[in-house]
């Protein structure tokens, strides 16, 4: 999942912000309950689970970040 994120072109990176969290850590386990993840690997954007278990293929996540992020890619131009 982390690699399909990195592997994003530069214009969507500059938008968004990667978190990768280890699941043996407390703080990781918090986070996984409050953003209301229900299985691994998952991808939240703009804070809410989009991709669970399923590795998107890029233009798909390219699409869902481009979604969610429509006004902050505009004034990038």
């Amino acid at each position: 999942m982390v690699q399909a994120v990195r592997d994003l072109p530069q214009e969507i990176q500059a938008i968004i912000e990667i978190r990768e969290w280890d699941m043996r850590a407390p703080d990781a386990i918090r986070l996984f309950k409050e953003n209301r993840i229900k299985k691994l690997p998952s991808i939240a954007i703009a804070g809410e689970p989009v991709f669970e278990s399923l590795i998107p293929d890029q233009e798909e996540l390219v699409e869902a970040i481009t979604s969610a992020y429509k006004g902050q890619l505009r004034n990038r131009h």
